[in-house]
Parts: C-alpha cells; structure tokens; sequence
C-alpha cells in the first residue's frame, strides 16, 4: 500500500491518496478488456486506464459499460426508427385505400341512384305504351 498526503496550499487542508500494486483483481479483467467502440466519436473513446490505480480501472469499466449500453441505445432506435418508416408506409398506403373505398362507394351510390331513377322511366314509359297502344300490343303479343 502507498499512501501519500499532501497540502496544495496552506489554507487548505491535506489531501491523502492512497493505492495498492499488490491487488490486481480489478487490473485482470481490464487487461483482457482492449474494447474500441466504432459507434463513439474519437474524442469520446475509452481510455485505456492507469491498471496502477484502482479508481482509474473502475471509471475505465464504467466508461465501457455506458458505451455498450450507448451503442445498445443506438442499435434500439434505428430498429425502431426503421419500425417507423414502415408503419409511416403503411399508413399512407392505408389512407390511399380508405380513399379508394370512399370513391367506389360514391359512385356505388350514384349508380344505384341512376339504375333507381332509370327503371322508374322504363316503368312510366311501359305504362304510356300500353295506354296508348292497348289493343296492338295485347293481340301483338297473343299472335306470338
């Protein structure tokens, strides 16, 4: 163990930094750790600690760990943005058959309302013909 104090300046009081070379636990598992993170900016990348002092191998691994979950977080939202663009497509291609519908049931209506409106002309227009021709178009139709 290395303890060191030392006072910065007369009106502070001392600071006391202490560490330990024999206790390597922490130091192992960095040493098999030589993560780079492509997904991180240069600038924002780990750095490899000093394996001397514990507290520098703890912020290392913690360093790590928030730029898996970083890249974790990154991976979720394009999965979930790419989830987006789909829904996105679907929605318009939904509301371009909405429309369609909406069109084929306007002419539907239209239709029915001329096909209505035309069998009531063929009804008057047969009621005229036999008013005016009843007897040629009985004995029309009995010589057949």
């Amino acid at each position: 163990m290395i303890t060191s104090t030392r006072r910065v300046s007369p009106d502070k009081s001392e600071v006391r930094i202490a560490f330990s070379l024999d206790d390597t636990s922490d130091v192992k598992d960095v040493e098999d750790i030589s993560q780079t993170f492509p997904d991180l900016e240069q600038r924002l990348q780990p750095v490899p600690p000093c394996v001397s002092l514990r507290e520098s191998v703890q912020v290392y691994k913690e360093h790590c760990r928030m730029a898996r979950e970083f890249h974790q977080v990154k991976h979720e939202i394009a999965v979930l943005e790419d989830r987006k663009r789909k829904l996105l497509a679907e929605l318009v291609e939904d509301e371009k058959v909405a429309m369609e519908i909406a069109r084929l049931e306007e002419e539907f209506r239209r239709l029915t309302e001329e096909n209505r409106t035309l069998v009531t002309v063929h009804n008057e227009r047969a009621q005229q013909l036999e008013r005016l021709c009843p007897t040629g178009r009985t004995s029309t139709q009995m010589s057949v």
